[in-house]
């Protein structure tokens, strides 16, 4: 009998369970929709965790039923970072609506945060920035709007991850990553701040138990019933899901970065562990420890890259636009530069100037630009202010970024890719990994689960198992007079403007 390292990951729009040889091959995937739900009357969007739960077992059945006779070792539990609830401690019941990463209800708990502590003194602390997405900015909403869920009885915060961990095992913890976006964790001290949770009139006993990432948080529970699990399968919080997908590419070492192209597009980068400083502070990344022992994860993201594409492809088209005509549109456009600026900020924006008010523009449009001239100028903007967070991080670390590992459904458009190489005079290299975030979160499983020896170990792993399946890195390398002409546009216009824009609210 084989045995097999399961993967989990809890997204916004999927959520996924993979099945993994311990050679990092990778034998079964089942996805299912990962259902936002509406209260007009709170005025937020919410998950139902009974059915998030039961769509993820059925996943989890029927993915290993695929698989045939195998001996489960461990399961890894990655997930969207900031989404949790709040549940009964005795019980598990749910106590407060499940409240999304991305909902913006809590944007006023946000700002009294703001207002409650020095900036600096909170992210040299949390390795944050203030934000209505944070764990606590949502407690605080909950405290405000749902107040029976904070009183009375053992109330504990769950992230997304931590709740299916407890359903798999009866045990309540986070781990290191996930933690460190409550806005209420130490990542200096690896511990629940109680003091700042306490000046919220919170008990710092609403947070649970804090491990390594990967780390086993329990066993399989016995009246739970899935081929391959035993009461001897290992569960692990395998944490944020950029950072389970940074370690299956082996973004584990200073210098190795990692590039998720999807609706939103995140840059997720190594350093030692060290004191964070003003300089980190004033790079406007976000900071947590990684799932590599002895290390931290420097984080910077825009939430409208691919969001952007999709916004266009709407507008351009009536019906909307099909991914093969946005695909032909793409293939239409001129070579080099379209010399129109888009700053892509139609959610706001995030490193290296984190701001939720500024609004997305177009720069220098003329009448003769058309359709594939905009569609090219948005993939430009989206590549733009990717090298706006690589260079904050490149005078961080001391260290030139000179390669991207990338992944995700934005690999799939060839002249995005191009002119992300173009325009960041990075090398591209496309591991071809069909589903980093489940790989990452069975490696980090296998690791507490001790198939590996450590994160190095596992990354080793999965090289070998894309050899075994076939599976070639691909390389895109930057054009020097493409760069040079797209350089002078970056540093003459979408940096200088960043200032100018930003003092323009709209309504």
């Amino acid at each position: 009998m084989s045995q097999v390292l399961v993967g989990i990951d809890i997204g916004t729009t999927n959520s996924k369970v993979g099945v993994f040889s311990t050679e990092g091959r990778q034998l079964a995937v089942v996805s299912r929709p990962t259902e936002t739900l509406r209260d007009e009357r709170l005025g937020m969007s919410y998950y139902d965790p009974q059915k998030m739960w039961e769509s993820l077992f059925s996943a989890l059945r029927e993915a290993l039923e695929q698989v045939g006779d195998v001996q489960v070792r461990a399961i890894g539990i990655a997930s969207m970072a900031e989404s949790g609830l709040v549940v009964e401690r005795e019980t598990g019941v749910p106590r407060s609506p499940f409240l999304p990463w991305f909902d913006t209800c809590s944007e006023p708990q946000a700002a009294l945060m703001k207002q409650e502590s020095d900036p600096f003194e909170r992210f040299r602390r949390s390795g944050l920035h203030g934000s209505f997405k944070l764990g606590l900015a949502k407690l605080l909403w909950i405290r405000d709007h749902v107040p029976s869920a904070l009183s009375g009885g053992d109330p504990v915060w769950l992230s997304a991850s931590s709740w299916i961990a407890y359903k798999l095992t009866g045990r309540m913890a986070f781990d290191y990553s996930l933690a460190a976006r409550t806005y209420a964790y130490r990542i200096d001290r690896k511990e629940w701040d109680a003091e700042w949770i306490r000046h919220f009139g919170l008990p710092p006993s609403l947070f649970p138990e804090a491990v390594p990432g990967g780390s086993p948080v329990g066993t399989f529970k016995a009246d739970l019933d899935a081929p391959g699990c035993t009461g001897e399968t290992k569960v692990a919080i395998a944490g944020h899901d950029h950072v389970a997908a940074a370690l299956a590419v082996g973004a584990i070492e200073p210098g190795v970065v990692y590039d998720s192209m999807g609706t939103a597009e995140t840059l997720v980068g190594t350093l030692n562990s060290r004191e964070l400083t003003k300089e980190d502070f004033a790079a406007g990344l976000s900071f947590g420890v990684h799932i590599a022992e002895g290390r931290y994860f420097w984080m910077g993201g825009q939430s409208s890259s691919g969001g952007s594409v999709e916004w266009l492809r709407e507008l351009l088209g009536d019906p909307v636009l099909s991914y093969e005509q946005v695909l032909a549109l793409s293939a239409a456009a001129k070579e080099g530069p379209t010399g129109v600026l888009y700053f892509p900020y139609l959610s706001g924006s995030g490193a290296p100037m984190p701001d939720s008010g500024v609004r997305a523009s177009f720069v220098g449009l003329s009448k003769f630009h058309g359709k594939s001239d905009l569609l090219k100028a948005v993939l430009e903007g989206t590549a733009y202010q990717l090298t706006f967070m690589k260079r904050s991080a490149e005078n961080l670390t001391g260290n030139p970024i000179r390669r991207l590992s990338v992944v995700g459904g934005g690999t799939r458009n060839p002249l995005w890719l191009s002119v992300k190489a173009d325009i960041s005079g990075c090398e591209l290299v496309l591991p071809g990994i069909p589903e980093a975030t489940l790989l990452g979160g069975a490696l980090a499983a296998g690791v507490g689960a001790g198939v590996y020896a450590d994160a190095a170990e596992a990354v080793e792993a999965a090289k070998r198992g894309m050899a075994q399946d076939g599976i070639a890195t691909r390389v895109i390398a930057p054009d020097a007079k493409r760069h040079d002409q797209y350089r002078t546009l970056y540093e003459q216009g979408f940096e200088p403007l960043q200032g100018p824009l930003r003092s323009f609210r709209g309504l």
